[in-house]
């Protein structure tokens, strides 16, 4: 009792923020939501709402990435974004709930207990039909409109009815009734109603001993309602029905926040002797039936939510502050006493309910929005951590690549380098044995060209035959004879060159190269040979051969002869003078001292010209000549001696003239060949050599070009490989970046979820 004295001294002192004072005496409720407990749960649900729409964003980024990184390097699995993805829909319907989540209220009582009268004066308006003869036969269900018009609708059904068809609806004694367990949506104007525009939701029932399907109520209208207000009759006490109902709930709902309004106190007031009694029996019963009984609540606990009303007055006073015509007999004494008590009512409800939606409502879908983000972060820590793995991967390969490449670019430079030396070497050393060894054929080029037997005919139509033939047999000779001496040589040194470049381009090449250059290092079938190419056609096409007989001794031939002995003996008798000079002599006495003109011996060019001079005198003069020669000898000789050397000297010319045959015209004619063969072969043998070592560099040249293109190749695909390494290396930064930022964003977002707990919750 003393609880509700102070209780009711504190509302009843000054003007609070929703008291105000009017000229009748009466206290009008102020209908601004300020200060009211309600907006709790609107900002909690504002603020829930902010951060699930920042979740669902996350949850769509998420999924956005990884659907990029699923095909790139396995970073991850299609299951990993099917996971992911499976949150969208997760994420959409915890805000689709939200968008529908409201306080929700539900009146229960026996029939006629005043249940439709406690809403309306909750309401400030008569909206739900009540009253003598009036009482509800299903559930109706009052919600806040964003239209300027009341409408309502059925359950199942979108069709919006107009508000005055309630009465038919919910009223006992219409003759279409619904079923006690369906439930009718009934909207009204937020803006007419505080109550309804901070989400609250009531719902008024038919009583509960009307029919034995309490367990149906219970689990179609009860399961999600923050707050039950038991409406009792203040004329009497509470009933089995009522406490069988509440039990029931007790069952279902763990710790239900239950209000008891004893209605119709304002009967007290025709006994106002036995108040007190009455008051004081009834709280006790209904703190009992709280606290020991149904067990939700502390005994002092349950004081604070028992009240003692009048709805009836409440809804009058409310109506009268709105102005409405109202006709009613005046009001009992003692009705504001009871009228500031159902404010005091409201004011621990709205605080209860606030507090019990906000948990009820919001605390599941803050556990499962840290849920998701951390689930989302999870699936991210691992594509993070597989990105950077994968990268620093990458990057080591990047690293091994770049050095592999410098090395191989490196040991490239430096063989090329000594291959171009060793193949400059080899070239210098082929041409001079092609040099050497074909000059030396050439000295023995008559014995090649005596081996020739083909028949000899001196006929001008045979003659070009047969030198042809000699051509190619010289040719032929020649070439075989340098291979046989020098193939062998060479072809070694090829080899060795070839194994030498093949070995060092094998090593510096990676692993799946080295087979192409592997087939160099086995020895070839057929050895590299070098062509000769003598042509000997063109080279000896000039050769004129001359098979004119002639005598051997004759004047002419002796002259020649004795021309070219004397020639080599005065070259060998007259070699050029050199005076000693003592070292002490001057410079200038050191000079060749110059013949006196006219002094010393004949030059082999004086002597060509004598015997020229004199074999023109002897022949100049003809039949006279040798008439006189032949009497100079007759007189100095002797006929005998003179016809003994004819004798002899026309033996001989017979002798040599007889024994010139096709075979000593073709002796003549190989020693004319020799001659002239051996002049032009000398001539190209510098041309042949050098030809000979081309064909070395050009072979070794080309060898050595395909073994450097493998090397390009293998530095090519080193090239591109790198760059592929760069691009994943990019890509993998990107994406641990992304995977990074999007879980320190879950971070952030769990973050929010526990200050919105710390806010709303944690109290």
């Amino acid at each position: 009792m003393a609880a509700y004295v102070n209780r009711t001294i504190s509302m009843m002192a000054g003007d609070g923020p929703h008291n105000v004072a009017m000229n009748n005496g009466t206290v009008r409720v102020n209908m601004s939501n300020v200060d009211s407990p309600l907006q709790i749960f609107v900002r909690a649900k504002k603020k829930i709402n902010d951060i699930f729409v920042e979740i669902d964003d996350y949850v769509k980024d998420a999924v956005t990435f990884m659907h990029a990184v699923s095909g790139e390097n396995g970073i991850a699995t299609a299951q990993d974004v099917a996971n992911v993805e499976a949150y969208v829909s997760k994420v959409q319907a915890i805000r689709e709930v939200l968008k529908r989540d409201h306080m929700k209220v539900a009146f229960f009582g026996r029939t006629s207990n005043g249940k439709s009268t406690v809403i309306n004066a909750m309401l400030h308006d008569k909206i739900l039909p009540s009253g003598i003869g009036h009482t509800t036969n299903c559930f109706l269900q009052v919600e806040g409109s964003d239209t300027d018009e009341a409408f309502m609708r059925t359950e199942g059904s979108e069709e919006k009815l107009n508000v005055q068809s309630v009465s038919q609806l919910g009223h006992a004694l219409c003759a279409s009734r619904l079923q006690e367990c369906s439930l009718v949506h009934v909207h009204w104007p937020r803006e007419l109603c505080a109550l309804l525009r901070d989400d609250v939701v009531l719902v008024d029932s038919p009583g509960v001993d009307v029919t034995p399907n309490l367990d149906q109520w219970i689990d179609k209208h009860c399961l999600d309602a923050d707050v039950f207000v038991l409406v009792a009759n203040a004329e009497s006490t509470l009933m089995v029905t009522e406490k069988n109902f509440f039990h029931k709930v007790s069952t279902k709902i763990s710790q239900p926040n239950i209000f008891i309004l004893n209605n119709r106190w304002d009967a007290s007031a025709s006994e106002p002797e036995y108040l007190d009694q009455v008051r004081s029996q009834h709280a006790n019963r209904c703190v009992d039936f709280l606290s020991r009984e149904l067990r939700v609540c502390s005994p002092k606990e349950a004081e604070e939510r028992i009240f003692f009303i009048s709805a009836k007055e409440a809804l009058l006073t409310r109506m009268r502050e709105r102005e409405k015509p109202v006709s009613s007999p005046l009001l009992a004494d003692g009705h504001q006493v009871r009228y500031f008590e159902f404010v005091d009512f409201e004011r621990k409800f709205e605080e209860c309910i606030s507090q019990s939606a906000v948990r009820t409502k919001f605390a599941q879908h803050s556990r499962r929005g840290k849920n998701i983000a951390g689930d989302v972060m999870a699936a991210l820590e691992l594509v993070y951590n597989s990105s950077s793995e994968q990268k620093a991967a990458k990057v080591e390969k990047q690293r091994v690549l770049q050095e592999q490449l410098s090395a191989v670019e490196e040991q490239l430079t430096a063989i090329t380098r000594q291959m171009k030396d060793k193949i400059g070497r080899m070239v210098e050393s082929v041409e001079h044995k092609v040099s050497l060894t074909l000059s030396q054929e050439i000295r023995r080029l008559s014995a090649l060209v005596d081996e020739y037997e083909a028949p000899f005919r001196s006929e001008r139509g045979a003659l070009e035959l047969y030198k042809r033939a000699l051509h190619r047999h010289v040719e032929a000779g020649l070439g075989s004879r340098l291979k046989k001496r020098l193939s062998a040589d060479i072809g070694h040194e090829m080899d060795e060159a070839q194994k030498e470049m093949a070995e060092r381009m094998y090593n510096i090449l990676p692993m799946h190269k080295r087979a192409a250059a592997a087939s160099y290092i086995v020895p070839h079938q057929q050895p590299f040979e070098v062509l000769y190419r003598l042509n000997c056609d063109n080279l000896c096409a000039d050769f004129q051969e001359d098979l004119t007989f002639r005598f051997s001794y004759g004047i002419t031939a002796l002259i020649q002869r004795f021309q070219g002995r004397n020639t080599n003996k005065i070259a060998l008798k007259n070699p050029p003078t050199v005076t000693q000079i003592p070292p002490s002599m001057p410079p200038a006495a050191q000079e060749s001292p110059r013949p006196a003109p006219g002094v010393g011996p004949l030059s082999a060019e004086e002597w060509s010209m004598v015997s020229k001079f004199a074999l023109g005198a002897l022949t100049s003069q003809g039949t006279m000549g040798g008439l006189l020669l032949s009497g100079l000898l007759l007189k100095t000789v002797g006929w005998r001696v003179v016809a003994v050397t004819g004798l002899v000297y026309g033996a001989l010319y017979a002798y040599e003239r007889l024994t010139w045959t096709t075979r000593a015209q073709e002796r003549v004619f190989k020693r004319q060949y020799v001659a002239h063969a051996g002049r032009k072969l000398r001539l190209i043998v510098d041309l042949t050599s050098a030809n000979c070592s081309h064909q070395v560099q050009q072979e070794l040249s080309t060898m050595f070009a395909r073994l450097c293109r493998l090397v390009d190749e293998a530095t090519t695909e080193m090239d591109s490989e790198l760059t592929e390494v760069k691009e994943a290396i990019k890509m993998l930064d990107g994406a641990s970046t992304s995977a990074k930022k999007l879980r320190n964003k879950a971070n952030y977002l769990c973050h929010e979820l526990e200050l919105f707990d710390d806010a709303f919750l944690k109290h």
